[in-house]
C-alpha cells in the first residue's frame, strides 16, 4: 500500500510510534510516506521505501501565527494526488485530523481519500477537553474514516468524554524486540557509574505531567539504602527546576542529565529500572521499550499503564506521588538479585510475547486494507 502518515516530528510517543510504524511497514514492502514541518526524529531516510516531504510553512505581516493547518492539509492533497496515496495515517487528533479532513475534501472530485486518526493520549485527555479545543476535537475524531487508540483505556476515555459513537480500533503500541533488547553485561554502565552504583533511568519530554521532580525525589530516598545513580534522558521545560532540586538535595553528582537521545535503545539497557511516576500515560511507551530491554518498570498505577505492566510479575506500580512506596521499590530490585531476575526476564517475555512489532503491525495493516475496502 501507499500509506501517507503525519505526526509530530519530536520526541513525544506520538511522533516515536508513529516514525516506528513508518519503519515497519516500510520493511514489510509498503510505501510510505511521512508529511511533517520536519523530519521525525527517528526517522532514518536512507531506510527502503521511505519517503519525507515537508510542509513549508510561509509567514506574512498578515498571519499573527503562521496556519500551519491549512499548509499541511495542501501538503497532503499534493502529495496523495502525486504519489497516489491509500490513505493518510495521522497521529495526535489536533490539528493532524483536521487537515486530512480537508485534504480528503479538497481530492473530493477526484477520489476518495481516507484517512485514519490514531489517538496517543493527551490529544483527549488535556488538548481535546480545553474549551477551546474540545468542539473541533470531537469533530475532527467523528470525521475521520477509521479510528484508533493506543490502549482500552484511551478508547473509553473518549467516548466518555467526547460521546464519540464512531468504532474505535485499540491497537496497542508496540516495540521492535529486535532493536531492543537487554545487555546482561551492562557494558558502558561503568561511564556513568565508575563507582559500581546500579543504574535507574526515567525518559520523557520533561512537561509536569511526567513529574520529572519525583524523580529525584525517588533517588534521594534510594540512595538512603544502596549506592544507585539516575540518568535523566531528554528535555523540556521542567529540566531546571529537576537540576535546581538535585542540588538542593545535593545528589546532583549522582544524576546525569544526557538530554535528548536519538538511540535510547543503546541506554536504556545499561539500567537495571526505570522511573515512571507520571500523572497520567494513557499506555506507557517508555515502560514497554524497557521491559524489552530487561529493565524493570517502576510506575504509577494510571490510565493505561496496568494493561501493559503487571504489578508484582514484571513491574510495580504505585499511587501517583507516593515517592516512599516506589522508592522502597526501587531499592527491593537493588537488593534482591533474585527478585530482579524474575521480573526483568517476565517483562522481556511480556514484551516479546505480546508487544513486539510482529504482533502488532499486521493488525494496522489489517485496519488499512478495512478502511481502503469500505471507503471504495
Amino acid at each position: 500500500m501507499n500509506v501517507g502518515i503525519t505526526c509530530y516530528p519530536t520526541y513525544g510517543g506520538s511522533g516515536i510510534v508513529a516514525t516506528e510504524l513508518g519503519l515497519e511497514l516500510a520493511n514489510r514492502g509498503h510505501e510510505v510516506h511521512f508529511i511533517s514541518y520536519a523530519n521525525p526524529i527517528r526517522l532514518d531516510l536512507e531506510t527502503p521505501r521511505i519517503h519525507y516531504h515537508e510542509v513549508d510553512v510561509s509567514t506574512y505581516p498578515l498571519f499573527q501565527y503562521p496556519p500551519y493547518c491549512l499548509a499541511l492539509a495542501s501538503r497532503m492533497a499534493e502529495v496523495a494526488e502525486s504519489y497516489e496515496l491509500d490513505l493518510l495515517h495521522v497521529h495526535y487528533a489536533i490539528p493532524h485530523s483536521i487537515s486530512a479532513m480537508l485534504a480528503q475534501q479538497m481530492l473530493a472530485r477526484k477520489r476518495n481519500l481516507p484517512f485514519i486518526t490514531t489517538l496517543h493520549g493527551t490529544d483527549i485527555t488535556l488538548v481535546g477537553t480545553d474549551r477551546s479545543y474540545f468542539p473541533i476535537t470531537k469533530f475532527s475524531i467523528e470525521q475521520s474514516t477509521g479510528i484508533t487508540s493506543i490502549s482500552d483505556y484511551l478508547r473509553a476515555r473518549t467516548v466518555d468524554v467526547f460521546g464519540v459513537a464512531n468504532e474505535i480500533r485499540v491497537i496497542k503500541n508496540f516495540v521492535n524486540c529486535d532493536l531492543y533488547h537487554p545487555d546482561d553485561a551492562k557494558k558502558g554502565a561503568s561511564v556513568y557509574a565508575p563507582a559500581g552504583e546500579k543504574l535507574l533511568i526515567h525518559l520523557s519530554n520533561f512537561r509536569p505531567v511526567k513529574r520529572v521532580n519525583d524523580c529525584v525525589r525517588i533517588l534521594a530516598e534510594v540512595r538512603k539504602h544502596v549506592p544507585a545513580h539516575l540518568l535523566m534522558v531528554g528535555d523540556g521545560p521542567d529540566r531546571s527546576p529537576c537540576e535546581y532540586l538535585a542540588r538542593e538535595l545535593k545528589i546532583d553528582r549522582h544524576i546525569s542529565f544526557l538530554g535528548k537521545q536519538n538511540h535510547v535503545e543503546r541506554i536504556i539497557p545499561l539500567a537495571h529500572a526505570l522511573l515512571m511516576p507520571s500523572d497520567l500515560e494513557s499506555f506507557g511507551l517508555v515502560a514497554l521499550e524497557a521491559m524489552a530491554c530487561g529493565v524493570v518498570p517502576v510506575a504509577t498505577n494510571v490510565g493505561g499503564v496496568p494493561e501493559l505492566v503487571t504489578h508484582g510479575e514484571d513491574g510495580f506500580l504505585e499511587g501517583v506521588g507516593d515517592i516512599e512506596a516506589q522508592a522502597a521499590r526501587v531499592v527491593q530490585l537493588l537488593t534482591d538479585d533474585d527478585l530482579h531476575y524474575r521480573m526483568r526476564k517476565a517483562g522481556r517475555w511480556n514484551a516479546s510475547a505480546r508487544f513486539c512489532s510482529d504482533k502488532i503491525i499486521p493488525q494496522y495493516e489489517k485496519y488499512y486494507r478495512d478502511v481502503v475496502n469500505a471507503a471504495r
